[in-house]
């Protein structure tokens, strides 16, 4: 699957689309995803893949999405302990962190 994820995150940059890869970079506990899982996202906010299985989809893609923007990087951590994890339904009692870059 990650193939795919790099090869339409590919598809869409050459046909001029703003694009950012999430990645899975670190986990403790029951995570949802593990290292190495990736989210392609497009400014329009086309998606393909998976850092969580869900439950921070949302949070990762706009994150994301501000990544495109900016034009810098972004460590992303949810767990347990902070409370946007909650908020963004990360409460399998695990932690994650994603990494999140514009591909140019």
């Amino acid at each position: 699957m990650s193939d795919d994820i790099l090869t339409q995150a590919a598809r869409w940059r050459d046909e001029g689309k703003p694009v950012a890869l999430a990645t899975v970079v670190e986990t403790w506990g029951s995570a949802p995803r593990p290292v190495g899982s990736q989210l392609a996202v497009t400014a329009e906010g086309a998606f393909l893949g998976s850092v969580s299985g869900g439950c921070i989809e949302g949070a990762v893609i706009h994150a994301a999405q501000e990544v495109m923007a900016e034009g810098r990087p972004r460590m992303l951590d949810f767990g347990v302990t902070n409370e946007q994890a909650w908020e963004v339904g990360l409460a399998c009692g695990g932690k994650i962190k994603v990494y999140v870059e514009r591909l140019n």
